[in-house]
């Protein structure tokens, strides 16, 4: 991960012999970590083209083909090749036969599968009895068994009997390797996609997509999801045997449970961007961002299945390098179901339209997801390539359920639109009375001139942004800060700078970054910090943000400069739990999943590629913190104008974050925290602007406010007629002024993050 500019500052009432490596690491924090939230503990590196159990028998009529390409990647962390102790010749499980081990059948991140032949005896090509079974070795010194067995092993215990999951015989341990013995299987999806000239029928995929969709929802009612869903990890029967044609899943070392076995529950909502588990070509989006996984993360990599399997291809192949993840899901994420599904039959477009719109807890539908392929997969049931019984038991059940079919079977809004565009975001945040001020599209030149101003009428910056290299500047007397300096720099945040004034016993409160790399960067004195670390780097540095957050500290600023990001962290902030949402779009879900366990968004910054949220705990328990979110296509002057007054909250304070093909941009402050935070792009803090034009407008004067000892001052400060001169350098439709008085609003009705809408009293 590049490490452009890093800078530690301790402030003196710190002692000085502290040593940053000698940082006491402080105790993990709640809502970071958990009973596996959908990633269990295995760590692996699979090879190029690994599959447990699907290479193809000699003599099965299977064509050998060298394929074209390889076979997708699977990643979690990384895992060594394990010890070299050799394979035991024999194996013997408790009262199993004593089985010979022959040819290779393939290696995975999860061990290694031989051919187990029978000694003595047998009967048949399937069943414990049989001829030949599978064996799977894994050593006992690999990552996955550090605890006792594999944690497959768990899942396979749980599993075993599982519609379209193979049968475990025998399990145990022999020497160094933990061994299970299991059904004997046939050739994978890849490989009969290989054998077939890299080209699948409709039918046969329609055919392939109604049985898997079964057996996801049988392992799925077992509390369940797979977390692996590709063509490697789907194999058929054995050739020359009744089970030719029956479709299998396997590989169950990425399974991890979407409902908590004690509770019944749904697992809880969480994100961890530097985890992944799965295999880059098929991982579903929310995999890729670290979510934890749920049914419809299994489904929407089923699409990715199909949509390979029948054009050959998919738009995200061939990425390399070290962020050959960010680029594949950034891929993904720009790449419409129209796009993808263009040169496919119109179900494989539906399908993947009504998965990837699924919530993290929804209950998928599997019935009418099979209904899809019915006119596809043929009505004659023994010419289908692929066995279908289980699709064919769910088409019983359907026939009751599918009465609405035609109006709940459309996706209610499409996430994943493919074209750019670009988002403002803007947060509202109830916080106590005060004066405030706040000026926007400030050239470099003038920017001194609304400082100056504001500092003689006693007030002190509280966040800034920038917009097409332009400035915004907050300005309020709720701070308290007792001295501020800040520094407008062509360098994205100028370190020597920056730690003289930690030597001066300043702090960074806000910062701020523009397309064309310069940055404006506010220090101040009176914050309750006891040290300050922060970061450039040209990705979403979670690593650096997750290290110091155990060391202590919590991020207090963020903003971005074209593509790299700047994080602020600092002790004492008074956040003892943080979260990241980071993602391509505004996630909704995920904030509003944050707001219900009690974070609130404390500071955002986005990039023209990613938006990344930081929501927080206080540490001290205070009256809940109303929060909302208003997102509109365009920069949200115009909603002010109109005088939408639904998000008035008391007093309210904003951020507005711009997501899309400019750089994204917000700033935040709290009554309960003097820490802000800003990034790149325009923003406004338009703290009770948006009641003042309300009032203006249903009571045509200003002067009919309400005005006692506790009001405070709102100055809408754009220049004045004694600037204009000074002021040509700014748009013609910025040179206006008005101020306007109000009582303490804590009387008035307060609002939730529910969508009550407050109205005034």
């Amino acid at each position: 991960m590049p490490d452009l500019q890093v800078g530690v500052r301790r402030s003196q009432r710190v002692r000085n012999n502290q040593n940053p490596s000698g940082v006491v690491a402080t105790a993990t924090r709640g809502g970071r970590r958990g009973r596996g939230r959908g990633r269990g503990c295995r760590v692996m590196n699979h090879n190029d083209n690994g599959k447990l159990l699907g290479h193809v028998r000699p003599g099965l009529e299977m064509p050998v083909r060298q394929p074209v390409e390889r076979s997708a990647e699977k990643l979690v962390v990384g895992e060594e090749e394990g010890s070299t102790s050799p394979l035991p010749e024999r194996v013997k499980l408790g009262n199993s036969p004593v089985y010979k081990i022959d040819r290779k059948l393939g290696k995975g991140g999860f061990g290694q599968v031989y051919v187990g032949r029978r000694v003595s005896g047998g009967a048949g090509r399937s069943g414990p009895d049989a001829y030949e079974l599978a064996l799977k070795f894994e050593h006992k010194n690999s990552k996955g068994c550090n605890y006792g067995p594999p944690y497959e092993w768990q899942v396979y215990s749980t599993l075993n009997g599982c519609y379209g999951l193979p049968l475990v015989h025998y399990k145990g341990q022999q020497g160094d390797y933990y061994i299970l013995v299991m059904d004997m299987l046939g050739p994978s999806l890849w490989d009969v996609w290989n054998s077939n000239n890299q080209m699948l029928s409709e039918q046969m995929v329609a055919c392939i997509a109604v049985e898997s969709i079964s057996i996801l929802e049988q392992l799925h009612s077992r509390g369940f999801v797979h977390g692996d869903v590709k063509p490697e990890n789907f194999l058929l029967g054995q050739p020359g045997t009744p089970e030719e044609k029956k479709l299998y899943l396997i590989d169950l070392g990425l399974a991890s449970r979407w409902k908590d076995s004690a509770s019944g529950r749904h697992v809880d909502y969480d994100q961890k961007p530097d985890v992944f588990r799965g295999t880059v070509r098929y991982a579903s989006v929310h995999a890729h961002l670290g979510r934890t996984g749920s049914r419809r993360d299994d489904l929407e990599s089923l699409a990715y299945t199909l949509v390979f399997l029948l054009r050959g291809k998919l738009p995200w192949q061939g990425y390399v390098g070290e962020n050959k993840g960010f680029l594949v899901c950034k891929k993904k994420m720009a790449t419409s179901p129209e796009m993808l599904c263009c040169l496919c039959p119109p179900p494989f477009q539906h399908f993947l339209e009504m998965v990837t719109n699924m919530k993290f807890d929804e209950e998928p539908n599997y019935s009418k997801l099979i209904s899809i392929f019915d006119n596809s997969i043929g009505s004659n049931v023994l010419l289908r390539p692929i066995l279908t019984d289980g699709a064919i038991k769910a088409g019983q059940k359907r026939g009751r359920s599918l009465v609405d079919l035609g109006d709940e079977g459309q996706p209610k809004k499409k996430i994943r639109l493919g074209t750019p565009a670009t988002q403002w975001i803007s947060v509202y945040n109830c916080r106590n009375s005060m004066k405030q001020r706040y000026h926007y599209n400030v050239v470099d030149s003038r920017l001194g001139q609304h400082v100056d101003k504001g500092r003689e009428d006693g007030l002190f910056i509280s966040c800034i942004a920038s917009s097409a290299n332009l400035w915004a500047v907050v300005m309020d007397a709720g701070t308290g800060f007792s001295a501020q300096v800040y520094e407008l720099s062509p360098i994205f945040l100028p370190k020597e700078w920056i730690m003289e004034q930690w030597d001066k016993n300043f702090y960074i409160t806000s910062i701020a970054g523009t397309t064309n790399g310069s940055s404006l960067v506010v220090m101040s004195k009176g914050t309750a910090y006891t040290q300050q670390s922060y970061k450039v780097s040209d990705v979403f540095p979670f690593k650096w943000i997750n290290k110091k957050w155990k060391e202590g500290f919590s991020v207090t600023s963020m903003t971005t400069a074209g593509s790299k990001w700047g994080i602020v962290m600092s002790r004492n902030a008074g956040y003892p739990n943080q979260v990241v949402e980071l993602d391509f779009l505004y996630p909704s879900e995920g904030i509003h999943r944050r707001w219900e366990n009690g974070y609130r968004i404390t500071a955002a910054a986005a990039t023209a590629d990613q938006a990344a949220f930081i929501l927080s705990t206080p540490k001290k328990k205070t009256p809940e913190v109303a929060q909302e979110t208003l997102r509109t296509s365009a920069f949200p002057s115009t909603h002010v104008k109109m005088g939408i007054g639904e998000y008035w909250c008391g007093s309210p304070g904003t951020e507005t974050i711009q997501l899309g093909r400019k750089s994204g941009v917000s700033s935040y402050s709290s009554s309960s925290s003097s820490s802000s935070s800003s990034s790149s792009s325009g923003i406004m803090r338009k703290a009770r602007w948006k009641l003042v034009l309300l009032n203006l407008v249903k009571e045509k004067s200003a002067t009919t406010a309400q005005y006692d000892e506790f009001s405070y001052a709102l100055n809408f400060d754009r220049g004045d007629a004694a600037a204009a001169e000074a002021a040509m350098d700014e748009p013609e439709y910025f040179r206006r002024t008005f101020s306007v008085r109000y009582a303490d609003p804590s009387t008035h009705r307060r609002c939730s993050n529910n969508n009550n809408n407050p109205s005034l009293l």
